[in-house]
């Protein structure tokens, strides 16, 4: 069997700053800290490594970096607390595990894992979900570890924003944070993983899309590993992940187009968001229709890439 050329690609949200607001010192951050994530992950790549284990490395980069809406710096509920959800899935066996509305452990990402291998379940919510981190050799947090005032004050303008009655002005920095990676393994193996802490001040319980399997978290080798990020109501509604596998599966499309579409007819009906992909083959596809989309990416040229608008 011929090694594959390792690929790896992941996602800090489509919830960017809106370029009028970023300074330049602040994309500098954003974008040392996209490379430095997707590193955890290709080191293990090229070592020869699993694509779920490359994918939770960069995973829990990600989730330690308080500059994205994931474990340590995640946002807050209306109640000021977090509920924080992960996903992860494996392309050879579709084996997956999910957990929603958790607070304690460091890498939530982490717990989705412990679902998938150390219980016969795929998906733990609510006061169960709590018990079975507890239990799992995971290392736990108080909840004052996940805060920073960034989130703080972002949850203290929303709720402002809503005891005045202002309009909302539709910032994706507010609606859309979300991590995610996907990576093709030396050995033709797909992963996917996801993790978030949801909407600023959002409904104590919500769950969006990014623990849903066959929505924001997807992974099969005869297709992709897709992770999305974006307002996870409508990437429910639309099974994104397994809408861009059955293009793929069923009506012969390639990966660029099966993804690309889908996203811009998301757009269409006010699905706002994007999401990464890799293919059996290699190709990479890093579609959004929002306003920009933190990302980075390193493809079978062995370059690393990072963005975060369009035209960046």
């Amino acid at each position: 069997m011929t090694a594959n050329s390792p690929v790896i690609a992941l996602h800090g949200g489509a919830g960017t700053i809106l370029k009028s607001n970023m300074t330049p010192e602040k994309e500098a951050d954003f974008h040392q800290a996209l490379a430095a994530c997707l590193e955890a992950g290709l080191l293990i790549l090229r070592e020869g490594g699993s694509a779920l284990d490359a994918v939770t490395a960069s995973v829990m980069a990600l989730e330690d970096n308080p500059l994205f809406n994931a474990g340590r710096g995640a946002v807050f509920t209306t109640d000021a607390k977090h509920e924080m959800d992960a996903a992860v899935m494996k392309g050879d066996t579709r084996e997956s595990g999910a957990i929603s509305g958790i607070c304690g452990p460091r890498h939530p990402v982490l717990a989705a894992r412990a679902v998938m291998e150390q219980t016969e379940h795929v998906f733990l919510a609510g006061d169960g979900a709590k018990r079975f981190c507890e239990n799992a050799d995971l290392e736990m947090m108080e909840p004052e570890w996940f805060s920073t005032e960034q989130r703080l004050n972002a949850l203290n303008a929303e709720m402002e924003r809503r005891r005045l009655g202002v309009e909302d002005d539709g910032d994706p920095a507010r609606k859309h944070g979300t991590v995610g990676a996907v990576a093709l393994d030396q050995h033709g193996h797909l992963a996917a993983a996801t993790s978030t802490g949801g909407m600023t001040a959002k409904t104590p319980g919500r769950v969006g899309d990014s623990p849903v399997i066959g929505a924001g978290t997807w992974a099969d080798d005869k297709t992709a590993a897709i992770s999305a990020t974006g307002h996870g109501e409508f990437f429910i509604r639309w099974a994104v992940g397994h809408e861009i596998d059955a293009r793929m599966r069923w009506a012969g499309q390639d990966l660029q187009k099966a993804a690309t579409d889908v996203v811009t007819e998301l757009g269409e009906i006010g699905g706002s968001g994007g999401l990464i992909a890799v293919d059996a083959k290699g190709n990479i596809c890093l579609p959004f229709n929002s306003p920009g989309m933190y990302r980075a990416w390193c493809g079978t040229d062995g370059v690393i890439h990072t963005a975060i608008y369009k035209d960046s």
